[in-house]
């Protein structure tokens, strides 16, 4: 599983042209699912995303978390995260999770984190066509990998 973490001032998706879903201050996580992931790879980057102390405290030094900066969250699947890129000039997808195993892991990252949050945090739909739109602050934007914790 693998997410990139975006700090926001404000972000957006819209849904195949028509829903709008926001947030203001917060974290913007594209998550995308392997056919390798389980629900131990939710558990660990959900925890990882609320509590990675990447917002700036009272002197300007990233030292509070999303979860003490009681900050907003917007989920967005990416199944594209999945890419392998090794040989030649178009990405394979193979390693990528079908539906089947994706939805429910999507599904519990988002309860995992909500929980976590104990708010309400927004997301994309799975499969949908959206455009994600955001200011990120900083810019701050980090990846993270399930298989290589690094």
């Amino acid at each position: 599983m693998r997410v990139v973490i975006q700090r926001v001032l404000r972000a957006h998706v819209l849904i195949n042209q028509k829903e709008k879903r926001e947030i203001g201050e917060g974290l913007v996580v594209l998550l995308g699912i392997e056919t390798a992931d389980e629900p131990t790879d939710v558990l660990w980057l959900a925890n990882k995303v609320v509590n990675m102390r990447i917002f700036n405290d009272g002197h300007g030094v990233m030292n509070q978390s999303l979860l003490e900066r009681e900050g907003s969250l917007l989920v967005v699947s990416q199944f594209t995260l999945m890419a392998a890129t090794k040989k030649g000039n178009r990405p394979s997808y193979i390693r990528a999770a079908k539906h089947e195993h994706a939805i429910p892991l999507y599904e519990f990252f988002l309860k995992t984190a909500q929980e976590k949050l104990s708010k309400k945090i927004v997301s994309g739909t799975f499969g949908a066509d959206m455009e994600v739109a955001l200011v990120n602050d900083g810019p701050v934007t980090i990846q993270i990998d399930s298989k290589n914790k690094e």
